[in-house]
């Protein structure tokens, strides 16, 4: 193995690599492979292409044929337990993590760092804290390692130190954007002028890439509408989102024809016909809509309750979906719906479950699914969870709006990088939930977000009336609830509910008509 580690043509490979030149890279490892199939260097270099490429499950397959040959070969282990990270399947990433020996080399840091955040992925949340805990002892110097530590801790509710943490990671690395934007998302911390002239300092260097560019932008636009500028603040947001899409690839187009094809297929007498389909466990609560709607807020009320417990936003249904769907780049998986039959709708329902309980930590008999994305699946929802609860969070759209173009995603949600896009995405989804509403008249309980702050227990008693459950005083006093959050709106939800965010759009509304454009007829009846 050594050898063809120092062959000539796998060396101009790694350079490639190392250059991102792709397709330099390819020309030069297809034809190796094929004359040298069993180079588990060659093999790894061909899964580190297919995955920059988004080609994850290729890159797994890849992986998983080096590590077959070579079961001590820790840097291609490594890099399989991150693809699978990035397929959403922690505990399979935990797996190839624990075979690993973490003893202190060159990816000992690393790997520690993955298998923390794919157990907070999974809610293990103390478990996460202790291992950063122990690389951060042995490694004190690592940036991101402090920001990952610090991620965790704002999840637990530790807010004065996950600012330490980020703050931390913020010396260690000044331009270190995604830090930076980190401090700026708890929403609770203000930066002064010192912070303000670094970050634009960070900016000013030609050097820093893009990633830490555009998480400077962002966290520099909410300083600035904390200050009151609302002119400089919007400049700073949009050139953060300018950059952000320019590394996506997104077609509102997509969703619309999702939309069209998901009423065609869920009619009446769809449904009607599969009555007796699918797994008739109550258990799941789903929680969608469009993100920044008060998902969060509405996770939190519930999961005070003594009967359901909170988790986090699910990876399972879209799993599901991207399955049924098969490896069409455009493929719908609408078409393999429309062919199940009642063992079909009721396995898939098992699996669903199945793939949620790695979440569940107590015995309590409901659980929440707060996905909003979950909104572009309701269909398959009631066909394959009959007897799931499904709650539609709604809020303002230009508020909604305005709040995911000023907000960074980890991940997903290619549409909030665009107003025209993020709006046509509004307007889909109301659109599909009024077909939800016709076609199944109250499978869904929508709670607009400015009633719930208007009249909070009015609101809270319906959607215990809905989910078949009594009043509990607890879930009025949510905030005092200590789960970990694992969302932006982790340090909001543990206060009283306020009317504070409901018009911070307003100062903005000037650069916001692409939004109004785009929503149409919906932003005048937007709450049904």
């Amino acid at each position: 193995m050594a050898a063809a580690r120092h062959d000539p043509l796998l060396l101009r490979a790694g350079s490639a690599l190392f250059d991102n030149d792709l397709p330099t890279a390819e020309a030069i490892l297809r034809p190796y492979l094929k004359q040298h199939p069993t180079d588990v260097a060659a093999i790894r270099m061909m899964a580190e292409l297919a995955a920059r490429v988004g080609r994850l499950f290729d890159a797994e397959n890849l992986l998983r044929r080096a590590v077959e040959l070579a079961p001590g070969f820790t840097a291609a282990r490594s890099n399989l337990a991150t693809v699978l990270y990035k397929q959403n399947r922690p505990m399979d990433a935990i797996a190839e993590l624990d075979q690993i020996d973490h003893s202190d080399g060159p990816g000992a840091v690393g790997n520690a760092g993955l298998k923390a955040a794919a157990m907070g992925r999974i809610g293990r949340m103390e478990e996460a804290r202790e291992l950063y805990s122990q690389v951060l002892a042995a490694r004190p110097n690592e940036p991101k390692v402090w920001m990952s530590y610090g991620h965790i801790l704002k999840t637990v509710g530790e807010q004065d130190r996950s600012v330490d943490a980020y703050r931390r990671a913020i010396a260690l690395k000044p331009p270190l954007g995604e830090a930076w934007w980190s401090l700026a998302n708890l929403k609770t911390v203000r930066f002064d002028d010192g912070d303000l002239s670094a970050m634009e300092a960070a900016l000013a260097d030609p050097a820093i890439d893009v990633e830490d560019r555009f998480h400077l932008h962002f966290a520099l636009g909410k300083a600035l509408e904390d200050a009151g500028k609302a002119d400089e603040s919007f400049g700073q947001f949009a050139e953060a989102n300018r950059l952000r899409r320019s590394l996506v690839k997104y077609d509102s187009a997509d969703i619309q024809d999702h939309v069209e094809r998901s009423k065609a297929l869920y009619t009446a007498e769809f449904f009607a016909a599969r009555a007796k389909g699918g797994c008739t466990a109550p258990d799941p609560i789903f929680i969608i809509g469009m993100p920044r709607a008060g998902s969060t807020l509405i996770e939190q009320i519930l999961s005070s309750h003594s009967s359901i417990e909170g988790t986090a936003e699910l990876p399972d249904m879209p799993a599901l979906t991207r399955r049924l769907a098969g490896r069409g780049e455009r493929a719908s998986y609408l078409e393999a719906v429309a062919a199940l039959g009642p063992d079909d709708l009721r396995s898939l329902g098992d699996e669903y479950l199945e793939g949620a309980s790695v979440q569940r930590f107590t015995d309590k008999p409901f659980f929440i699914d707060k996905l909003p994305n979950n909104w572009l699946h309701v269909g398959l929802i009631r066909l394959i969870l009959p007897n799931a609860k499904i709650i539609d969070a709604r809020r303002h759209p230009l508020s909604c709006g305005f709040s995911n173009f000023k907000q960074h995603f980890a991940r997903g949600q290619q549409w909030a990088y665009d107003l025209a896009e993020i709006g046509f995405y509004y307007r889909d989804y109301v659109t599909l939930m009024r077909h939800f509403d016709a076609v199944q008249p109250g499978m869904v309980h929508r709670v607009i977000h400015e009633d719930l702050v208007d009249d909070p227990e009015a609101e809270i008693r319906k959607m215990l009336e809905f989910l078949g459950l009594s009043f509990e005083p607890a879930c009025i006093t949510f905030h005092e609830n200590t789960r970990a959050v694992r969302t932006a709106s982790s340090e909001q939800v543990r206060r009283p509910i306020s009317r504070d965010g409901l018009e911070q759009w307003k100062p903005f509304e000037t650069w916001l008509e692409p939004l109004k454009s785009a929503l149409g007829p919906v932003l005048q009846d937007w709450h049904r």
